[in-house]
């Protein structure tokens, strides 16, 4: 961007901050009070206040919620085991927030990604039956996510489009053609204006999109690392602005976010509240340059920032995670109503039980899981000729792990949806052990690399067939200590047969990021096909993960990818 046409974007954006863009929006009926106290009008009583005393602000972020519209059951890691709670729903959150503002008036409300991807109401509704239940939530901010761009860019724009709050993301420019950008999509900053202060929120969303997900989701769409303009847009609001406190909305992963708090680009920055790898910070991660935090995923938690401000000065901090406990909040009637209604065409398809698991289902474990030990498994079975079948390293879906009258855990259509929302073709080719290896080394480094910069989102690939054992914390390239296929040592000459899921807009010769597969073709099925076959010939299944991988200087039970900072998920 030219110094001109920036000066020209930051002349105009102090022109629709100073005419109202931050201003309170006009909710529907079953709306929370009103969201934003930007360029609110004080009382003589309130200005005397708060004149004479220090007020605190309230700021409140929930992420990757994977419209996970109902209270669901959740893993928490206590005493060194899995134990489950309900929390989450669409309808308890609306109470929190109802009771966040009831105890606040100054109360601002953000959502920093993945709010149309992950359920099969988003699926057939292609994300529209979100919009309503977020503008019925009242929030006063969005941050596009990683998946926003599930339904390609047009929707994405239309779905952000018709949510009632502003949006801002400083690195995603339209593409005017060969990748060279265009004008930003959305706006890089908003100002909130309260209590005789500006807080700034400067928006960034990760920009391996085109990377980690399926090309053609995010085509004609320019993204840039978030250090590329950084120190530009907190001088702008720091110098210009005149922002006391400056808040970055990041969804780049917690790895990510850390790295970015530790360089220069990022002086100015106050604090990182960040997303995408649904990781629970629960006490800030102090960096050299900023702090950083996240909050969980699947609306099971809300992260509470609160600032203490006066004479135009933010005085004192303090944050919180807070649980969305679908036993001890009261769902709000209004947001209930309008969620069944919603669901309400698609319900039956959504209930409907097509298998039983006789254990919990779950996908938080960084080396292995059941989810994908079930995806694995039925993938086997349906393909019992491939050597090796694989699973992308996901992170979404939430736990299920309450029985039924049967005694074992239904599985339901909607949690098919929940597990891979995308029905992808499953895929088939070949490649070389040589190929192999050197494919397990690059997914290692992408999830346990050093440098915090160069992971990855997601987790350890998943496989059946091939059993690997490997240092999660050695050298980059070196990792892999030993490669099974079939109970054989892994022969770099030979070749064998693999199969996974297709992604939109790969070469033709790439294969779940292997580059160079030959005889690649597309299998008559798609992934949802071959678990309903699956669970209907073999229900109960009993999916434990069977040690595929296997990690030497860590446990085996690791939580997160996450190292070198003091944090914990729990």
């Amino acid at each position: 961007m030219s110094s001109s046409s920036s000066d020209n974007r930051r002349d105009f954006l102090k022109k629709i901050t100073t005419l109202g863009l931050a201003a309170p929006v006009v909710m529907p009926a079953l709306s929370l009070a009103n969201s934003t106290d930007a360029h609110a009008l004080e009382t003589e009583a309130e200005t005397a206040a708060r004149k004479a005393g220090a007020v605190w602000l309230n700021i409140l972020q929930s992420t990757d919620v994977h419209c996970q519209i109902h209270a669901h059951d959740e893993l928490f890691w206590e005493n060194n085991k899995a134990v489950f709670r309900k929390t989450g729903g669409y309808a308890n959150m609306a109470s929190l927030f109802q009771a966040e503002r009831k105890k606040n008036k100054h109360t601002f409300i953000i959502d920093t990604g993945d709010m149309f991807q992950g359920s099969e109401l988003s699926v057939k509704t292609t994300g529209k039956a979100m919009q309503p239940i977020l503008n019925g939530l009242g929030y006063d901010l969005y941050l596009p996510g990683n998946w926003e761009v599930v339904y390609y860019k047009k929707a994405m724009q239309q779905l952000l489009g018709g949510l009632n709050a502003p949006k801002v993301c400083a690195n995603m420019y339209h593409d005017l053609g060969e990748g060279q950008k265009g004008e930003l999509i959305f706006h890089p900053y908003h100002i909130w204006q309260v209590a005789g202060v500006k807080i700034g929120f400067l928006g960034y969303t990760d920009h391996l999109v085109p990377m980690r997900q399926s090309p053609n989701y995010s085509k004609g769409i320019v993204y840039t690392k978030p250090e590329e303009n950084l120190a530009h847009y907190v001088k702008v609001l720091r110098e210009d602005e005149g922002c006391a406190y400056v808040i970055m909305l990041a969804h780049l992963g917690l790895s990510q976010q850390i790295a970015l708090a530790n360089m220069p680009e990022c002086a100015g920055i106050d604090i990182i509240l960040g997303g995408d790898t649904h990781e629970r910070v629960r006490e800030p991660i102090v960096c050299a340059y900023s702090k950083v935090v996240e909050p969980g995923a699947f609306g099971s938690f809300i992260g509470k920032l609160q600032l203490k401000v006066q004479n135009g000065k933010v005085l004192e901090e303090k944050y919180d995670l807070l649980e969305v406990s679908a036993t001890q909040l009261k769902p709000d009637a209004g947001m209930q109503k309008m969620v069944s209604e919603l669901e309400k065409p698609f319900l039956n398809s959504i209930e409907q039980v097509i298998g039983y698991s006789s254990v919990p289902l779950y996908r938080y474990f960084v080396i292995e899981n059941t989810i994908d030990t079930l995806l694995l498994d039925a993938l086997k079975w349906q393909m019992p000729h491939i050597d090796i079948v694989l699973s992308n390293g996901f992170r979404f879906c939430p736990p299920r792990a309450t029985p039924d009258h049967t005694g074992n855990i239904p599985i339901t259509n909607g949690f098919l949806y929940d597990m891979l929302p995308v029905d992808s073709t499953v895929r088939s080719g070949t490649v070389t052990g040589a190929q192999l290896k050197t494919w397990l080394e690059k997914e290692l480094n992408n999830v346990f690399a050093k440098n915090a910069a160069e992971r990855f989102g997601g987790w350890v690939i998943k496989f059946k067939g091939m059993t690997v054992t490997f240092n999660a914390f050695g050298p980059k390239g070196q990792r892999v200590q030993e490669v099974k296929v079939a109970g054989e040592p892994l022969d770099e000459q030979r070749t064998y047969s693999i199969s996974a899921c297709e992604r939109d807009g790969d070469p033709a010769d790439m294969l779940c990021r292997i580059k160079g597969v030959k005889n690649a073709k597309n299998e008559p099925y798609t992934l949802h096909g071959v678990l309903r076959a699956y669970l209907k010939e073999n229900s109960p299944v009993c999916p434990l993960p069977a040690g595929n991988a296997r990690v030497l200087d860590a446990s085996q039970e690791l939580l997160t990818q996450v190292s070198g900072v003091p944090y914990t998920f729990r």
